[in-house]
């Protein structure tokens, strides 16, 4: 079994072929899906999709792009809206430098609050950071001074220090299809470095399709091809990765169901 520890079901790329989307990914052996949220005012139809297939859950938060949109969001209020069954995470949130949406200082606000309810509530906190390393580990540091709270770095694309930063305050990192592309020799080469309990899959579909789909939208299924080339950049099986990656994952979303 695989898992898609992040995609987005919600977006309007899927909308018309939902059912189809499941139904491929568990022909494909995806055995669990996480839909991760953007915008914790649209928590309603996450949880729509969530509670519509077993094997479906989700997360709820705010992306840094919507930082200022929702800014000001408490601790207090992500605490309240995970108590439903289906929300397994919080996030995704954190911090993005690369487009100019959700000015810095709200970005931290958010990413703080979120991480303080990962804390309070022991579910993990899904990070989303792109070229921000310097802050983004500062953050985490800081952070985990106050106390320890479990998170996974996604859709790595960061630079080796602060991942390896990330691993020794005992968070993940999770791969996508960028580790299928002919220029991520480096990302690759970080992959092979990660210690093997820290590491998962996923897709974060619709966007960043695997090379073998690369142009097209992506979904689930795709998956596949991610742990494909995580095991061949880790010398391992395709099997062993599948195995390891899926026992991390239910580690770390501890509350979806084995």
């Amino acid at each position: 079994m695989l898992v898609d520890s992040h995609c987005h079901l919600d977006f309007p790329d899927f909308a018309e072929d939902l059912d189809g989307i499941v139904s491929r990914a568990r022909a494909a052996g995806i055995g669990r899906m996480v839909t991760i949220s953007t915008r914790v005012r649209k928590l309603n139809q996450l949880l729509a999709i969530a509670e519509r297939y077993d094997d479906v859950y989700c997360s709820v938060g705010t992306h840094p792009h919507n930082a200022d949109e929702e800014d000001g969001i408490a601790p207090d209020e992500l605490i309240a809206l995970t108590q439903h069954p289906k929300v397994v995470a919080l996030g995704e949130a954190g911090l993005d430098y690369f487009y100019d949406n959700g000015a810095p200082e709200a970005q931290a606000r958010g990413f703080r609050a979120h991480i303080a309810a990962a804390r309070a509530t022991g579910l993990p906190l899904v990070i989303h950071t792109r070229e921000a390393d310097e802050d983004c580990g500062r953050i985490l540091e800081e952070e985990a001074a106050k106390g320890s709270f479990r998170a996974v770095l996604h859709c790595y694309t960061g630079g080796r220090a602060l991942a390896l930063k990330a691993v020794s305050l005992g968070l993940y990192i999770g791969f996508t299809g960028i580790l299928t592309f002919k220029k991520s020799d480096a990302l690759r080469a970080l992959a092979a470095e990660l210690p093997s309990d820290r590491i998962l899959v996923e897709t974060d579909s619709p966007y960043l399709a695997p090379g073998k789909f690369r142009g097209k939208r992506n979904e689930p299924a795709y998956v596949v091809e991610v742990a494909k080339v995580l095991a061949e950049t880790r010398g391992v099986s395709f099997d062993e990765i599948s195995r390891q990656t899926s026992e991390n994952f239910f580690r770390l979303f501890s509350r979806v169901k084995a």
